[in-house]
């Protein structure tokens, strides 16, 4: 396949044309590059990246726009670390370099951002220093710095920023760039520089990347396709590829967006730059381009000369090891949540993987055993283990287990697998959640876990099992009840049993099935309004709005928040969402209780003023807070995921995978 051929680079040589491309992490303990980040490098090196570009480090003391975000100067060691990781397995090892600009931060380095123009930024609104020519040409001056650092420290080569949080990207672009002297009359002028700078500092043998958003989707003053064709032409002399990337200041999530935009949406852009360079340099797609089979065929198509696969690569670090083993079914699939891999905000998370807990981790977690190993590895449970529970926590353990050579017999009381993951996955833009319930159930019938769907198991039939018991039964619906009254009939559903009605599980990769409106999901076109209670803010009740007005339904969606969907903002999908949702025409109820629920209404009191309005809905769906299982299941069995306590996802798995653990390792959880 044309995503395992070797790619040409400046006189070196990609092993395949598979990039892990640089993304914020976290993992540094202060702006300098350790031992968590040579793990985590090294990690996808071995499993297959043919190039790894090593997260982007600032090139100027200016720019400090995240607590942990890599200082190039204090770099060299931990690029070194990581080059020499990564060598190894034949990777090519990029540092990239950057400069935040005006979409930085003044939070940790106390003073002004700088950028071209006095263009506030858009979360912050802080006003940055307009530069001034000695302040242009620090910032170039460190470019050329850095990037000579980076090759002495082994690095095969660099790549500049212009894409997004970009100071180059905003000298380019006239949203940004608003001078008068010559920096603003040639705005490619200060990128021409900054590329001349680091190959002088690289070297004429070091590799030299651009990453270059060529649709800022701001079309009244920003870059568009149409101009990114002229500028890539422009400046492919200076480089040795081109990354194809879209966004800008006022649509950051663009760049990365989550599971609600299609995976692949940057191609035919993609192709539109490639068609104006004409082979002057080698392309890489970019944009949610998470499908091996997808990657394949955008360069068979002529779309792109690479592919960076980073969040693929995240969820899976083994994706092109297994690519060339012939197994592309086992690879484990990014379902596109950005709710552990997007980490650039105040909390300073360690980047990780909802699907793939040791992502990020990789410098404590046990190792993963080759991908070659047809045989499970390590040493297996002498007694046969039981899982309760087939969704994705008792999936993993039963995965887990059965990779340890345990005997593992999973028993599930509905009669499919895969438990929330297949009911949120019918909600809008989380389609993708069906695939790693999918996935987890073909590993396991492949590693001989016995299946039993439809068989209920009590508290005695743990009690009477002869061998070590995990018990993943999921949570329940809480009372609905608990925060308002509900006159009698009058209607109320839970998130939970709307979505399980809309529609049926999308189809998958390699499934003939097709996804289509059940009855139930019809009928709810002809129902009247509805009112969607979202007390968590978090992608739930959002999801149930989009999904019910997509059906027809009349929908007001109430939070006690300031603004709908508030947790949102750590996935990158606040802003999207209130967009998505007044595209809708579903009506907003903001710092609002629910305090009744009638028959043909409800009533809302404002948090602040106390007054109560009456709104004429015919229905209310709760999308509050769950509780774990109640059940009295003996103190002997290991609990893991959302019986415990309803979470997300991500402690579903990562409970379910260290419950395996804890059996093989001949310990206790509780």
């Amino acid at each position: 396949m044309r995503l395992l051929e070797p790619l040409a680079l400046r006189g070196r040589t990609a092993p395949n044309r598979l990039m892990f491309g640089p993304h914020e992490t976290n993992l540094g303990w202060d702006r300098s590059l350790g031992e968590r980040h040579v793990a985590y490098y090294e990690r996808r090196a071995r499993g297959g990246a043919g190039i790894v570009v090593v997260e982007e480090a600032s090139v100027h003391a200016s720019d400090w726009p995240y607590e942990r975000a890599p200082l190039a100067e204090s770099c060299a060691p931990g690029w070194a670390a990581v080059a020499r990781s990564c060598r190894t397995h034949g990777a090519l090892v990029l540092a990239a370099l950057g400069h935040s600009g005006g979409q930085g931060s003044s939070a940790y380095s106390q003073s002004a951002m700088w950028a071209p123009s006095g263009v506030p930024e858009v979360n912050t609104r802080e006003v940055p220093k307009v530069m001034e020519t000695d302040d242009i040409e620090a910032v170039v001056a460190g470019f050329r710095a850095a990037a000579a650092a980076a090759v002495d420290a082994g690095l095969d080569g660099v790549e500049v920023n212009a894409g997004q949080h970009s100071l180059v990207r905003q000298f380019l672009s006239g949203l940004t760039n608003q001078r008068a002297d010559g920096y603003g009359s040639d705005r490619s002028r200060f990128a021409r520089e900054v590329l001349a700078a680091v190959r002088d500092g690289a070297g004429p043998d070091a590799v030299l990347g651009l990453r270059l958003s060529c649709d800022e989707l701001a079309p009244w003053a920003g870059i568009t396709p149409e101009a990114a064709a002229g500028l890539a032409t422009e400046l492919a002399s200076l480089v040795d590829y081109l990354v194809v990337v879209r966004g800008a200041i006022f649509s950051v999530a663009s760049t990365r967006p989550d599971g609600h935009d299609p995976a692949g949406f940057n191609l035919e852009l993609t192709r539109q730059i490639r068609d104006a360079l004409a082979g002057a340099v080698p392309v890489f797609a970019q944009g949610s381009i998470v499908d091996a089979d997808q990657a394949e065929w955008a360069l068979g198509e002529g779309m792109a000369d690479a592919v960076e696969m980073t969040r693929a690569q995240i969820a899976d670090p083994d994706l092109g090891a297994k690519l060339a083993a012939g197994a592309p079914e086992r690879i484990r699939p990014c379902v596109l949540c950005n709710q552990r891999c997007k980490v650039r905000d105040n909390r300073n998370p360690l980047v990780s993987c909802v699907v793939e807990p040791s992502a990020g981790y990789e410098w404590s977690d046990p190792p993963s055993p080759p991908v070659a190993d047809a045989a499970p590895a390590g040493p297996a449970p002498a007694e046969a283990v039981l899982v309760v529970g087939g969704g994705v926590s008792g999936l993993e353990a039963a995965r887990s287990l059965a990779s340890a050579g345990a005997e593992v017999t999973l028993r599930e009381r509905s009669p499919r697998l895969g438990g929330a993951a297949l009911v949120a996955a019918k909600g809008a833009g989380r389609a993708r959640l069906w695939s790693i319930a999918a996935w987890l159930e073909a590993e396991c019938r492949r590693l001989g876990v016995r299946l039993e769907t439809g068989v209920a198991v009590t508290p005695d039939d743990v009690a009477a099992w002869p061998g070590p018991v995990i018990v993943a039964t999921g949570g329940v619906d809480r009372d609905v009840r608990a925060d308002y009254t509900v006159a009698g009939g009058a209607s109320v559903s839970s998130a939970a049993d709307v979505l399980s009605r809309l529609d049926a599980p999308p189809p998958g990769p390699g499934d003939d099935r097709v996804a289509t409106t059940t009855p139930g999901a019809r009928r709810a076109a002809n129902q009247g309004p509805v009112l969607v209670w979202d007390p968590i803010g978090g992608p739930v009740g959002v999801s149930v709005a989009e999904s019910l007005a997509a059906a027809g339904r009349t929908v007001h969606l109430a939070t006690p928040d300031f603004i709908v969907g508030t947790m949102l903002s750590m996935s990158g999908d606040l802003a999207p969402a209130n967009t998505r949702l007044h595209q809708a025409g579903v009506t907003l109820h903001k710092r609002v209780l629910l305090r009744e629920v009638r028959v043909g209404s409800v009533v809302v009191e404002d948090r602040f003023s106390a007054e109560r309005r009456e709104v004429d809905v015919d229905q209310v769906v709760d999308a509050g807070h769950r509780l774990g299982d109640a059940t009295a299941w003996p103190d002997s069995a290991l609990s893991a995921g959302d019986v415990v306590a309803p979470r997300s996802l991500y402690e579903a798995v990562l409970e379910g995978r260290r419950a395996a653990q804890a059996v093989v390792a001949g310990g206790g959880m509780r």
